[in-house]
């Protein structure tokens, strides 16, 4: 649980905001446990004032965690002042949002009107929780501006004005201190006191020179300005980013093909770019190592068929079934109630790959034996397939069976004794147990009907003629 605020508040502000967030979360039965961390200010992360890390309870007395979060999200909505945002725990590599939008051009100006605008596409949308940008909290600073001709009339140090500067705001760090309590060290800092430490003290600072202690004011000016920030580049470009989450029941590649979609048509301020990272940057790497794996596989597999049995016909009839197995990863997936991910459903299609190719290649093998023995195609085919039946329905059902307790999410606790489903630690498998054992069962169906239908086809014609017209 994140909670921000984009006001400039202290330290005891903010401490005070996260235990209100969290005297509210300990009245929630279906929380173990709260541990709570106020933040400081921080320019990568300016809103953010604290952190909740909450444990659940067990998974089996509980409630789904994504529901959890929205009941949190939507009890904590009435608090002022304050947004409190929910992330759960990522089942995969990627970390983060899952939406990471970058902005970026040369005028800070346009940039920060280009995230308002995006993010009022963002919400014509819908679908988007938790949005968050790497703007500066609105406010002022004082900037000054030192007029070294004059500076240097007077013999000022520009260094020994910097740390006179500092005694007034953060400090100058002159040793560390471990205590043995802690495991890092402690910063020991020199500053003036608090009633010391005001605008007015910092207009009537002086600095020692060669003439002796000279007023800042002169040689240096106050300008008021708006607040900058943390300036970010990344490849050398001025970069904001823009992350949010999706809210629960929609899918991160359907809200991120529509929010590039308006982005696309949008009216964006001249100057300004943007591209995505974070999970859809990592989901369209894997998708092209896959492909990349994918293809190698297949190119391989046709080198050694075509080599084996002599007959580019006979390595595409192979090669086919693995095509319209797709349609059973698919129905799997249907069943289970699970989208088809990059990662896992296509590792599961390249399993699948092999698998079919071992049963195709005992049916063709076989076919291929009956007839050098002088048998007739359509026999060769019919007596193929009643001889491989056995044990291409033996090798698929065992895979299957074999893989349906990760398909149903099925976990066995040998110390309790106990099978239970829909276990946390099963749901990462369940989309390629699903996708191997429905393109299987297709796929086994395929094997025994229609690559004995191909193998009549890729007879010449002549000889299927030869064989209807043979007396029986």
């Amino acid at each position: 649980v994140q909670v921000r605020s984009r006001d400039n508040f202290s330290v005891y502000e903010r401490d005070s905001l996260v235990r209100l967030v969290e005297n509210r979360l300990l009245q929630k039965d279906e929380i173990a446990s709260v541990y709570a961390a106020t933040s400081e200010s921080n320019e990568d992360d300016a809103d953010l004032i604290g952190t909740i890390q909450l444990e659940l309870a067990k998974w089996d007395i509980r409630r789904p965690a994504a529901i959890i979060g929205e009941d949190i999200r939507r009890e904590l909505a009435d608090l002022p002042g304050i947004v409190v945002q929910i992330e759960t725990e990522d089942d995969g590599p990627a970390g983060g949002k899952p939406v990471d939008l970058k902005i970026m051009a040369r005028d800070r100006v346009a940039a920060h009107d280009a995230v308002t605008q995006i993010r009022e596409v963002m919400d014509r949308i819908g679908g988007f929780a938790d949005i968050t940008d790497t703007r500066a909290l609105p406010g002022v600073e004082w900037r000054i501006r030192v007029n070294r001709p004059e500076a240097a009339r007077f013999g000022a140090d520009i260094n020994l004005l910097g740390q006179a500067v500092q005694l007034l705001t953060q400090g100058i760090t002159v040793a560390h201190y471990r205590p043995d309590d802690v495991q890092g060290a402690v910063d020991i800092r020199i500053r003036f006191p608090a009633q010391s430490r005001t605008l007015d003290a910092l207009h009537a600072l002086r600095v020692p020179t060669s003439a002796g202690l000279v007023p800042i004011t002169n040689f240096v000016t106050f300008e008021p300005a708006p607040r900058s920030g943390a300036i970010r580049r990344i490849d050398q470009k001025r970069v904001l980013t823009l992350k949010a989450n999706i809210s629960p029941g929609l899918l991160v590649d359907d809200q991120i093909a529509s929010l590039r979609a308006a982005l696309e048509v949008a009216s964006l301020p001249n100057g300004v770019a943007w591209e995505f990272g974070g999970e859809a940057q990592e989901q369209d790497d894997a998708t092209t190592f896959l492909i990349a794996a994918f293809i190698a596989a297949i190119t391989l597999m046709s080198g050694i068929l075509i080599a084996q049995f002599n007959s580019f016909y006979h390595a595409l009839v192979v090669m086919s079934a693995i095509v319209f197995s797709v349609a059973g990863v698919l129905l799997g997936l249907l069943v289970t109630g699970r989208p088809f991910g990059v990662v896992m459903g296509g590792i599961g299609v390249i399993a699948l790959a092999g698998i079919v190719v071992n049963n195709n290649i005992v049916l063709i093998d076989t076919y291929n034996d009956l007839r050098r023995a002088g048998q007739s195609p359509q026999e060769a085919a019919l007596r193929a397939g009643a001889q491989r039946l056995r044990p291409v329905m033996l090798t698929s059902l065992t895979t299957v069976l074999g893989l349906m307790p990760m398909v149903i999410g099925m976990n066995l606790d040998f110390l309790s004794r106990s099978i239970v489903l829909g276990a946390p630690s099963t749901q990462w498998w369940t989309e390629l147990s699903a996708a191997i054992a429905g393109g299987l069962v297709v796929a086994t169906l395929l094997t025994l009907l229609q690559t004995p239908a191909m193998l009549m086809l890729g007879e010449p014609r002549s000889s299927r003629r030869r064989a209807q017209l043979r007396p029986a």
